[in-house]
């Protein structure tokens, strides 16, 4: 539930008009691998949607596509997609919260919930620019009368594991899901972060 501004009233539901008006808190995000201009030529797409509407992208050539059911869905690169949050708004607090979600995902260990925590610490851990991360973190939350998520990895977890989009390149072939098999085990730097 969002908080009441100072006049009483409930703030707009944050959607990508939304945040784009603000300028500031977009070159804040920008901060976190996220950028909210689209790619100009497809690349692949959804069964059953005729135009995917493409509402960003992140640093890894990766997409994000806010789907009719109001989910955002994330498309990498490298041939992977799923389901990462269940609306804009639940996006944008996973960013803020967790910006190395998709390692999170990397580190699952094929889906462990329990794997994603572990890696969710051991990335929080390792946070170059930990003072920098959080005024950046804060500034966004007041900017937007964001809440911080009661449990940003669960609600990953939920996403992706319930993720029924399939997504396929030009080619036709269907992308895989966004758990990876790996865990914070296979990473000494992550490892001893964990430790």
């Amino acid at each position: 539930m969002r908080e009441r501004d100072l006049k009483g009233a409930v703030p707009m539901p944050l959607s990508p008009e939304v945040l784009t008006a603000r300028g500031d808190v977009v070159a804040r995000l920008g901060g976190f691998d996220i950028s909210f201009a689209p790619d100009e030529e497809p690349w692949f797409t959804i069964d059953g949607i005729e135009s995917p509407r493409q509402v960003g992208g992140d640093g890894a050539g990766g997409a994000f596509v806010l789907l009719p059911s109001q989910d955002v869905l994330y498309v990498s690169s490298e041939g992977r997609a799923g389901i990462i949050a269940e609306s804009f708004e639940a996006f944008v607090q996973l960013v803020v919260a967790r910006p190395y979600w998709l390692d999170i995902l990397k580190f699952s260990a094929g889906g462990d919930l329990s794997e994603m925590r572990r890696a969710a610490d051991a990335l929080e851990a390792t946070l170059e620019n930990e003072d920098e991360v959080n005024e950046a973190r804060e500034d966004i939350r007041k900017s937007l009368a964001l809440p911080e998520p009661d449990d940003p990895i669960g609600a990953l977890y939920e996403a992706v594991a319930a993720s029924d989009a399939i997504v396929r390149a030009t080619d036709g072939s269907p992308f895989t899901t966004l758990f990876n098999r790996f865990s914070i085990d296979n990473s000494p730097l992550l490892r001893n972060a964990a430790a």
